[in-house]
């Protein structure tokens, strides 16, 4: 599969789909890799051009040790459409991949057709909030974090139902390497997009969680109310909500996208 060098990255990423069809870019969340997007593709892939990648350090990514910074994370999504050879794409991202393609949808908007930002928010979570995670999950390792993550990523109802789908995220979690955890969790702390928002012209759709109480309904409307053409669609889930909810996630995504 190819991969593109970026900041002293290595991004890898994979593609579905026509060539001819419209370019959609698909970011994923903290502590998850590409396969997070897998329920979209088979729906979708018919229609447009999906590009996946791993975040830097994730999956099958590489990065220099170091914290990253929201800048280096959009960098690399720029990156991979270059890779790709897409001018401008509609950029869909859940969580810190949401805040990411926020930062997308202010600093690069010629690269950015049409926006979804799923289960995220301009600022996620607060300084003091991401500094004690830094810390507790120093201390106690990636095993224990991946594990306390489920109850955020999942209701306890998709728990019960779909436990082989749980612990192949479950999976994914622990096998994310200790310090590009840290590195995308000091990329939390230290941003903050609200001041811009009223920078993003792209047609947006926002995705919240009912709940989802790491990034919720409140931050959705909060998106929704500062960008100015955007709307907001809450599904009943928790934080991964394109995971819990794919045929309503994918069909609110491929209306959209269409329109």
């Amino acid at each position: 599969m190819p991969e593109v060098e970026s900041e002293g990255a290595r991004i890898w990423y994979t593609i579905d789909g026509r060539d001819d069809a419209p370019a959609v870019l698909l970011l994923h969340s903290l502590g998850t890799s590409h396969a997070l997007w897998d329920q979209q593709l088979p729906p979708l892939v018919d229609r447009f051009r999906l590009i996946r990648y791993d975040a830097r350090g994730h999956g099958k990514s590489t990065a220099p040790p170091g914290e990253y910074t929201i800048e280096q994370l959009g960098h690399d999504a720029l990156a991979v459409l270059d890779a790709a050879g897409v001018q401008a794409a509609a950029i869909c991202g859940i969580s810190i991949g949401g805040l990411t393609s926020v930062w997308l949808g202010e600093n690069a908007p010629k690269r950015v057709s049409r926006l979804v930002l799923a289960n995220t928010a301009a600022r996620i979570g607060t300084r003091e909030l991401w500094s004690e995670r830094i810390a507790f999950v120093r201390a106690n390792g990636i095993a224990i974090a991946a594990e306390q993550a489920m109850s955020r990523w999942f209701t306890s109802d998709f728990l019960e139902t779909e436990p082989a789908l749980a612990a192949r995220f479950l999976a994914i979690a622990r096998a994310c390497p200790l310090e590009s955890y840290l590195a995308a969790c000091a990329a939390l702390r230290d941003t903050d997009l609200r001041r811009d928002l009223h920078h993003v012209t792209a047609p947006t759709l926002v995705v919240a969680g009912s709940s989802d109480l790491s990034t919720t309904v409140s931050d959705g409307m909060w998106l929704r109310d500062n960008i100015p053409e955007a709307r907001l669609e809450i599904l009943d889930a928790a934080h991964l909500s394109n995971v819990e909810r794919p045929d309503e996630f994918s069909a609110l995504l491929d209306d959209f996208l269409i329109r």
